[in-house]
């Protein structure tokens, strides 16, 4: 009998997401580069907002979709994200500044061009109404008085009203301490541990987490220096936090999903030593099995 699945051209897996709006009430899925690591991973594009696609596997699991069951009982998931976090490193690129130089203005669709990742083209959408937030912004009007060389009537016409953007520092700070102070302020709502910390603790627990998205230079940097915070004691922090983690993953989902990511991690057991291998059971039978229809003569179909 077909299966509901047989004609997909990947394996079913199991995302939560919030359900598009449109009519044809489907989300782009993008492969874009991660703010801090620069590596491919995936996102949600739906409705205009951008969701960062989470895998969560445990050491075991599996899931039953219909008829089907699906080996990899890893869990995806989608959580907002500012998509500033996503496009601060292309804007930095961008720039070209050099020393006190603070670097070039250039348009949306230059700046968004990056070689092997098409998918950036599609946030043009939202990235210049963002991107406000921390760019200086110029608009060409066909003046010279907007330091802009224009060569006749014509190519001043069609530069109208364009945008020009380039990364400000001192927005940038502005709206990450802005980032940070949110934080602190929800913090104390998660639960009795983060409510009996003090100020001091709260801010470097912010700090931490906004981290997870930014590059340590110079973000991070200037970020510490502002907020009078010892930048080696929030790497520090970071890295202990990763040397303490469980067996059970959770974490950017990659562009293309894997299974080795899980295989490697269930090597070994929560103290470090091999973990034991499973017995095999002679006989058994594949768990697929149970779910064949079975006809009226008793034969599976």
């Amino acid at each position: 009998m077909a299966s509901w699945c047989d004609n997909l051209a990947a394996p079913p897996r199991v995302l939560i997401a919030p359900r598009p709006s449109g009519a044809s009430g489907q989300g782009n899925v993008l492969s874009l580069r991660h703010p801090r690591s620069g590596d491919a991973t995936g996102y949600l594009f739906n409705d205009d907002q951008l969701h960062e696609i989470n895998w969560f596997k445990e050491r075991y699991g599996a899931w039953f979709l219909g008829d089907y069951v699906s080996e990899d009982g890893g869990l995806y998931y989608c959580t907002l994200v500012d998509p500033i976090f996503i496009f601060l490193p292309t804007f930095e690129a961008a720039r070209m500044s050099n020393g006190k130089d603070p670097g070039k203005f250039r348009q949306l669709d230059e700046i968004l061009y990056v070689e092997g990742y098409p998918a950036y083209q599609q946030l043009m959408s939202v990235a210049g109404h963002h991107m406000e937030l921390v760019c200086e912004v110029k608009v060409a009007n066909g003046s010279r008085e907007n330091n802009f060389s224009l060569m006749d009537a014509t190519f001043a016409a069609e530069v109208a009203n364009m945008k020009f953007f380039r990364l400000d520092d001192s927005k940038v700070l502005s709206w990450l301490c802005c980032k940070v102070r949110n934080l602190q302020e929800v913090f104390p709502m998660l639960g009795k541990n983060y409510a009996a910390q003090g100020e001091k603790e709260l801010l470097k627990e912010a700090v931490q987490m906004i981290r997870e998205y930014l590059a340590d230079e110079p973000w991070l940097t200037l970020l510490c220096k502002k907020l009078q915070l010892d930048i080696r004691e929030i790497i520090d922090a970071a890295t202990k936090t990763n040397e303490t983690s469980f067996c059970a993953e959770s974490s950017p989902a990659p562009a293309c999903p894997s299974e080795g990511k899980a295989a490697n991690g269930s090597a070994k057991s929560s103290k470090g030593r091999p973990a034991k291998k499973p017995k095999v059971e002679t006989g058994s039978k594949n768990i697929k099995d149970m779910f064949r229809r079975v006809t009226r003569s008793g034969t599976g179909s």
